[in-house]
């Protein structure tokens, strides 16, 4: 997922992405507890991509209340 192809998306769109991200890093905290997580990585990942989702949010909010 990258900043490009997230600003293409619309407020709506993005806000289904945030939530899918943040029932995803639920989920893997929930197998880090449990000792299965298998992917470590996937947490980190997971951590920059709901950042990058929130400050596109906070971007097209910002240009909304500017116009």
């Amino acid at each position: 997922m990258n900043a490009q192809d997230l600003r293409g998306k619309t407020p709506d769109q993005l806000r289904e992405d945030l939530t899918a991200l943040k029932k995803e890093a639920f989920n893997l905290r929930f197998q880090q507890a449990t000792g299965q997580i298998e992917n470590t990585a996937r947490m980190r990942q997971v951590k920059r991509d709901t950042a990058r989702v929130l400050t596109i949010l906070n971007e097209k909010a910002a240009q909304a209340a500017a116009e």
